[in-house]
């Protein structure tokens, strides 16, 4: 598995274009002996079924990497410049592949098991409603994914019930004036200057408009105008996110970004144009499946709280019960950082929840 993740790692590919993993997973897969098959063009569903009849398990781990340059320094580095596994999903294929090993060489006896190779988790609108609507959770009785946290120690595995991820919307904003000279900023309608104070005024959102018990998150990521330090530009665009848990909060963001955005760029005399993507929903785990899940690591349970990132495996909660966990592999860098790194001993224990957590759903 450590062969695997460092293979994956060295050659990452960002959503949507991962060609040569989702090769590299179905060939392996074949090799164990797993039934394939390519619902999308760069992901892969394996299947075990038992000779009796039985539940249907789905286990996901998501396949793509980001759009980040390492630095981490380590000596698999990825050979393709501009994009990095610096969330940890190398080993998420490296663990599920380890879990399609293990249970091949064992045999099912009754039921199936699904392995789902999920592209494109990391963009809007996410691989999982594709993948659903391929057809990969027809009949499915239980679905399990699970997600290395570095911030949670090696040796841990956290499992909560109900709201465990937050909805994961995001936004673009186009503020245009009148480009100009940079001497004479009195002829034009300064946007650097509109959208400046725009990211300042979207922090009243959570600060000032919402209740202050209602967890909300609204990010700008993303800050373009202009290419010259001697020219007032006729646009700018702001790119961000924002994350909840409660349907009324996250329905009413971006009717306070609306608000907020034409009356900041009235006062600059600019114009305003939002474009808000509903990409994700809260990932709310079943409190019977977690149950289940926990169950299979008591040695090794950790409290968690609820965290603001979000994932789309909640497409596939929406299909059956199901729980998502947390994977201690304690690292000193955050996720979706350039120096991102795991502790690799963490994937023995995310295969083997996978592992058990099939065959106790399997009886």
């Amino acid at each position: 598995m450590i062969a695997w993740r460092r293979h994956l790692h060295r050659h990452p590919e960002v959503s949507f274009h991962e060609h040569e993993t989702s090769a590299f997973v179905a060939q392996t897969l074949g090799e164990l002996g797993v039934e394939v098959s390519r619902p999308t063009e760069t992901s892969v569903l394996g299947r075990l079924a038992g000779t009796e009849p039985g539940p249907v398990v789905a286990l996901r781990a998501d396949i793509d990497a980001l759009p980040i340059t390492e630095e981490s320094g380590v000596e698999f580095a990825p050979e393709r410049p501009g994009a990095m596994h610096a969330c940890g999903h190398d080993g998420h294929t490296a663990m599920l592949l380890g879990a399609a090993a293990t249970l091949a060489a064992e045999g099912v006896p009754r039921g199936e098991v699904r392995f789902i190779f999920q592209h494109g988790e990391e963009l809007a609108p996410g691989g999982a409603r594709e993948l659903i609507a391929a057809g990969v959770m027809e009949g499915v009785d239980f679905v399990y994914g699970c997600h290395l946290w570095t911030p949670l120690e090696y040796g841990k595995v956290a499992a909560v019930p109900g709201d465990w991820m937050a909805a994961a919307d995001f936004f673009e904003l186009r503020v245009t004036g009148r480009g100009g000279h940079a001497g004479l900023p009195h002829t034009a309608v300064d946007t650097v200057a509109c959208a400046a104070e725009l990211v300042g005024a979207l922090q009243h959102i959570v600060s000032r408009r919402l209740d202050p018990l209602a967890a909300a998150v609204v990010t700008v990521g993303s800050f373009h105008a202009g290419d010259a330090p001697n020219v007032i530009p006729g646009e700018a665009v702001l790119r961000g996110t924002a994350r909840s848990f409660d349907p009324d909060v996250r329905a009413l963001i971006p009717k306070l970004i609306e608000e907020i955005g034409h009356g900041v760029c009235a006062a600059h005399r600019a114009d305003f144009e939002l474009d808000f993507v509903y990409g994700y929903a809260p990932v709310v785990n079943d409190a019977a499946a977690v149950e289940l899940v926990r169950s299979v690591a008591a040695e090794e349970l950790a409290d968690l709280a609820p965290i603001m990132g979000g994932d789309d495996f909640s497409a596939y909660l929406a299909e059956a019960p199901g729980c998502y966990a947390f994977i201690g592999a304690g690292g000193a860098f955050p996720h979706h950082h350039p120096r991102f790194v795991i502790d690799e001993r963490a994937l023995a224990i995310g295969t083997r929840m996978h592992v058990d957590v099939a065959r106790k759903v399997l009886g």
